[in-house]
This record gives structure tokens, C-alpha cells and sequence, in this order.
């Protein structure tokens, strides 16, 4: 690999957030779904949320652009079982979404550990997701229109969330803990020996500092 490359690859994972996510309640559209990643890999988001009754959900090649190459998509099967496993993480779980209670999307605190949640442009979230999130938020509308496309208002909100945290220095250091940090860098600098890896179920060879193999005799 190019020392150029495997450089950006670890600037790039020294800015992943592993504390800041999103949950998408049946956004099912590949266009949606992909844009949303392309939004949360800009942002330093490692891995996104699904809840979807969708077996075959997934970031298609088309749509997404090569993203599911640097983001990983997890599915639940209810927004129940979604819900336990972020407050067993003790993330404040933000929904988009309009009710009497709901804030302004910047007042909320994005430096603290966050999922946001959002459903699909028909049937919004779900009324489990709004009585157990912390948080309710919308986009301030000036026009006929009551909401955005979900994709462009996960974009305003996460961008939102990009500001309070470089504003914080919570981009400055290296946040992915220590094992999977070294575990992605091996997978995104060398994929084919990564699939060679898991086809003959060996652990991954030792990379020197500048992305080279150290024992090639281990993969051959």
C-alpha cells in the first residue's frame, strides 16, 4: 500500500466517534440509506442502526458509493432490543420528531455519547421510540413544507454534532479503543489478505509502521 494511503486511513480512524451513531427506524430506500452514510463517514461516525424487517437491508455498491467499504451497518430486530443496547452503552437516545415537547436540534448536547433516531418520510418513528427517548428535536420550517427528506435533516443534525464536537477537541485525539482501532486498519489497508484471513480462519499478520506486512510467510 501506497504510504500515502495507509496515512490517511490512520488519520481517518483517529477520528472515529464510536460514541456517536444513528438509528434508522424502516428507512428501507437504498438512496436514503446511502446517503445517510455518506453523511455519518463524513462525520467520523464508525457504524450506523437499522431497525427493519428487511433480511437483505444493506449499502448497496450503487447507492452508497464504496461506503460499506468504511462503515458498518447493524440491524435490530426491534426498536426495544436497539434501545437496551445503547443505554447498556449509556448514550442519550435523540429522536427526530414533532410533539409538544420537542427542541430546537441545536440545543442538544452532542458531545456527550448520542444516537439519534429517525423513521422513514411515511411513517416517521415509532410511538415506542418517542416515549423512551430522552430527547425529541426538529428543524426550525419557515415554509409550507413540515419536514425535510430524512437524509437531509441527518445531514443538518450531524453536521451539527461535527461542530460541537471539534469545537470540544474531541477530534484531536484517537477515541476508537486500542483493538479495534488496530483491527480496522489492518482490514482497510489490506483487504485481500483480511479475506484471505478469514477464509482460513487465522488471526491477521503484524503490520509495520508503514502498513507493510511483517510476516508475508503467514498469509502465503
Amino acid at each position: 500500500m501506497p504510504a500515502p494511503r495507509f496515512e490517511k486511513i490512520k488519520k481517518i480512524l483517529s477520528q472515529r466517534q464510536p460514541d456517536l451513531t444513528v438509528l434508522l427506524e424502516g428507512v428501507e430506500k437504498p438512496h436514503n440509506l446511502a446517503a445517510i452514510a455518506r453523511t455519518c463517514d463524513a462525520v467520523g461516525i464508525a457504524e450506523i442502526h437499522a431497525v427493519t424487517s428487511v433480511k437483505g437491508l444493506k449499502l448497496s455498491q450503487k447507492a452508497a458509493g464504496g461506503i460499506r467499504k468504511w462503515l458498518d451497518l447493524v440491524r435490530h430486530p426491534s426498536t426495544d432490543d436497539a434501545f437496551a443496547h445503547f443505554k447498556s452503552r449509556n448514550m442519550q437516545l435523540v429522536v427526530t420528531h414533532l410533539s409538544d415537547n420537542t427542541i430546537d436540534y441545536k440545543e442538544i448536547d452532542y458531545t456527550k455519547p448520542t444516537v439519534i433516531i429517525a423513521g422513514s418520510e411515511d411513517q416517521g418513528v415509532s410511538d415506542y421510540a418517542v416515549s423512551h427517548a430522552d430527547h425529541c428535536i426538529a428543524l426550525p420550517m419557515l415554509g409550507m413544507v413540515q419536514s425535510l427528506n430524512v437524509s437531509v435533516a441527518m445531514s443538518v443534525i450531524l453536521y451539527e454534532a461535527l461542530k460541537q464536537r471539534q469545537q470540544a477537541g474531541m477530534y484531536k485525539t484517537k477515541r476508537l479503543p486500542a483493538e479495534e482501532y488496530e483491527q480496522k486498519l489492518f482490514e482497510w489497508s489490506q483487504p485481500k489478505i483480511t479475506q484471505l484471513c478469514k477464509e482460513t480462519r487465522q488471526g491477521y499478520p503484524q503490520l509495520d509502521s508503514d502498513g507493510q506486512l511483517i510476516n508475508k510467510d503467514q498469509t502465503e
